[in-house]
């Protein structure tokens, strides 16, 4: 089995950016299938839907079919496992307090009085709607659906859908259907793949139109996202899973090995790198990776097999300070970090999607139920998106008011700067404003009206 080591600064430039630029490469090349099937769906709705289902996911389903009724979620309670269901509502309820924490931290609306009798601030809304994407495909992923979920209910969005891959029964996973129920949502939709996003962004017969779509997919999802973007908001990019384990002598070497696993086992286009500047530490991973990845069953392990030999492998820095270098320009999805002094190192990590500390936090604690949310940007796109939160779910609105007093303090500056760009209209608006007797704003009536 094939571990590919790189020592870094050794690394010819191609190289280098065929593993920073990891599974993206592949996006691009899926645009030509995206686009007829977006297309196909823009014009024919939900039978468009149906007749991919039973292309793609081998689901024999109407166009009738396509959303969850209420008897399916009460059939798939009832099948699931309640040790299952326990630990399902146990992890999501972190989610929720997580995230209720964030929006607990923000008030609603505010205003600072910038100088006297002058206020800024802003409102803060929820979106009008927001469409959630499940995926599915290699395996059944109801963590995702809580980690989407909570924080939309959280938010108190009006509408909130759900589209997911049915199985080839022609249902949605049982524990995923399960888990939206316990989020508090009704609308789940038998949908996947780009065929899934066109629908969210166009509406069909039974699909709603909805403003922004979130949640993780693979590249033809995240192909159809940035294709449809001038349609809806494609949210943040989250494409094929990826991780970095960035550590030093002081991490264990067994543990580190099966933490490497993590993201490897979601798929063949998944990244997982061990970043180290451990000559030590890099040669033991090596050598027992392959035995570990061997314990899997078939299917994960030929995904592990085949993204240590692609995406993922071993990257071997000349010293800290490089491998902290090295995590940002990749900008990673999840970051574990097993240093020593790891308060020393976290202050420079500027460019990752979440940071997981030490050796009792796995990446599979983050994944489902430490609270953080594990939806996170790929790709690179760490450099500019943050993890999925409240704030992807509402939106702020800027909101100002001057009393006579902050009128008066403001209104000869902006007249200069607005004679500067030559705009007499501007200018004349407070030059030949009539001011006297006019009411004031009630600033504490709006800061707490409901």
């Amino acid at each position: 089995m094939k571990i590919n080591v790189y020592r870094w600064h050794e690394t010819p430039a191609d190289i280098r950016q065929k593993i920073l630029k990891r599974s993206e490469t592949d996006i691009g090349g899926v645009k030509d299938i995206v686009a007829p099937i977006v297309e196909d769906v823009r014009k024919h709705g939900d039978e468009a839907l149906a007749k991919y289902a039973k292309k793609f996911d081998g689901a024999d389903i109407s166009a009738h079919q396509i959303k969850a009724t209420e008897e399916e979620f009460a059939e798939a309670g009832k099948r699931l496992d309640g040790k299952l269901k326990d630990a399902i509502r146990f992890c999501a309820d972190n989610v929720r307090r997580f995230h209720q924490a964030q929006k607990d931290r923000e008030e609603r609306r505010w205003l600072i009085e910038v100088m006297p009798g002058v206020w800024a601030g802003e409102q803060i809304s929820p979106l009008p709607s927001v469409g959630l994407y499940v995926p599915r495909g290699k395996g059944a992923f109801p963590s995702v659906m809580y980690m989407l979920c909570m924080p939309a209910i959280v938010a108190q969005v009006p509408q909130v859908v759900v589209v997911t891959p049915p199985t080839p029964e022609g249902r949605v996973d049982d524990a995923s259907l399960f888990t939206a129920q316990v989020c508090g949502i009704k609308n789940v939709y038998k949908a996947g793949g780009a065929q899934a996003i066109a629908a969210l962004a166009y509406g069909t017969q039974t699909v709603p139109k909805v403003s922004k779509v979130l949640g993780p997919g693979n590249s033809f999802v995240a192909a159809a996202r940035r294709m449809l973007a001038d349609v809806i908001n494609p949210g943040m990019p989250a494409g094929p899973s990826e991780a970095i384990i960035f550590a030093d002598d002081s991490a264990h070497v067994e543990n580190t090995a099966r933490d490497l696993l993590n993201e490897a086992e979601h798929g063949p286009d998944s990244a997982s790198l061990l970043v180290t500047h451990s000559e030590k530490l890099a040669a033991a991973i090596e050598a027992i990776l392959p035995n570990i990845i061997n314990e899997l069953p078939e299917k994960r392990r030929e995904f592990c097999a085949k993204g240590f030999s692609t995406y993922g492998g071993i990257i071997i820095t000349r010293s800290l300070e490089e491998s902290i270098a090295f995590c940002n320009e990749y900008a990673v999805e999840h970051l574990q970090l097993k240093v020593n002094a790891p308060e020393n190192v976290i202050p420079k990590l500027h460019h990752v999607g979440e940071i997981l500390v030490g050796e009792y936090t796995p990446i599979s604690m983050g994944n489902f139920g430490i609270g953080v949310n594990a939806v996170l940007p790929t790709g690179g796109h760490a450099r500019t998106y943050s993890a999925t939160s409240i704030w992807d779910y509402v939106k702020r609105t800027s909101l100002a008011m001057n009393t006579r007093k902050g009128f008066d303090a403001l209104k000869g500056p902006i007249v200069t700067v607005s004679d500067y760009e030559g705009f007499p209209a501007h200018s004349s608006a407070i030059t030949k404003r009539e001011t006297e007797g006019l009411k004031e704003p009630p600033v504490d009536a709006i800061l707490a009206a409901e």
